[in-house]
């Protein structure tokens, strides 16, 4: 299977980035495109958080939902996916399942992948650089061959794919408790959390840890992506 999808995204017939992307000579018209690809995708994923966030806050709504067995059933699936112990708990629902601001997954996107440019991009739909610890995954190329590598890089069926572990990442790991905790604090202000707020919390995304917060902040500024978390 694994060689059968590398096959696939070798041909770009399984959701890599176009093949016309890698022509483009302008870096202006290439971080437009890269917008104009990865935007819609994650606009897309973050709809569908939003959908399940509303179910949620309807079932709850209801005070007799702990007697409706397939409400508790789906209570139950979704809190398996998101690492929730309590599933009487809605804050926790909550807090786990919500949207990410745009700004800050396509500046993770453009760091982690370089621009989508990267080798993990073109052969395993890898755009955030998620790893994984199994012999089924992309082997990453090291100069120094007596280092052992005991990870490989995560291959996906599509970039759809990709984005959505991205999301469920930050969304239920213990590491971004701060980032879920800085959105949750504004939702009850009613204020919009943007990439740039977000950015501030993300210091263990990368061994980088300040300099990587630096790095996405200038990132979103510069090339004005902030907007998009405004629409």
């Amino acid at each position: 299977m694994k060689k059968f999808i590398s096959f696939l995204l070798a041909l770009n017939l399984y959701g890599a980035f176009p093949s016309w992307y890698y022509n483009i000579k302008s870096v202006s018209k290439q971080k437009k495109a890269f917008v104009e690809i990865m935007l819609p995708h994650i606009k897309a994923e973050n709809q569908k958080i939003k959908k399940l966030r509303e179910k949620i806050i309807e079932i709850f709504d209801n005070p007799y939902f702990l007697l409706d067995k397939e409400k508790i059933k789906f209570l139950a699936k979704v809190a398996k996916e998101y690492k929730i112990k309590d599933l009487t708990n809605k804050e926790e629902f909550l807090k786990k399942i919500d949207t990410i601001p745009p700004s800050l997954a396509l500046a993770q996107a453009a760091i982690e992948s370089g621009w989508g440019k990267s080798r993990f991009v073109r052969e395993a739909n890898n755009i955030f650089g998620h790893w994984e610890y199994s012999n089924n995954g992309l082997k990453p190329k090291s100069k120094y061959d007596h280092i052992k590598i005991d990870y490989s890089i995560k291959i996906f069926p599509s970039l759809e794919d990709s984005i959505a572990a991205y999301m469920r990442n930050l969304n239920r790991n213990p590491a971004y408790k701060k980032f879920r905790e800085k959105r949750w604090k504004f939702r009850l202000k009613n204020k919009p959390f943007t990439g740039l707020d977000a950015a501030d919390t993300l210091i263990n995304y990368s061994q980088l840890h300040e300099k990587y917060v630096k790095m996405l902040k200038r990132m979103i500024t510069l090339n004005h992506w902030e907007k998009y978390d405004f629409n």
